[in-house]
């Protein structure tokens, strides 16, 4: 029974792990891209998107640990 167990502790922090990097995608790269090229439209400040930019990386950092302590619940 531990092997199912391991297994699912597994699938969760991969779960989590590409959780976090959907969010350094969307919430640093896309914005990074769109100022970078000059594609985006939007009539934001580049104030506003250095925070989403540092909020995004946080939340990032976070969704990874959460990931990562979930493999401490792996048995042998």
């Amino acid at each position: 029974m531990n092997f199912v167990e391991n297994e699912r502790t597994k699938l969760t922090a991969g779960l989590f792990n590409t959780l976090a990097a959907a969010v350094v995608a969307a919430g640093l790269f896309a914005p990074g891209a769109a100022v970078a090229y000059g594609i985006s439209d939007l009539r934001i400040g580049k104030v506003y998107v250095a925070v989403l930019v540092v909020v995004c990386v946080f939340g990032a950092a976070f969704l990874h640990w959460i990931g990562r302590a979930h493999l401490g619940r792996l048995r042998e």
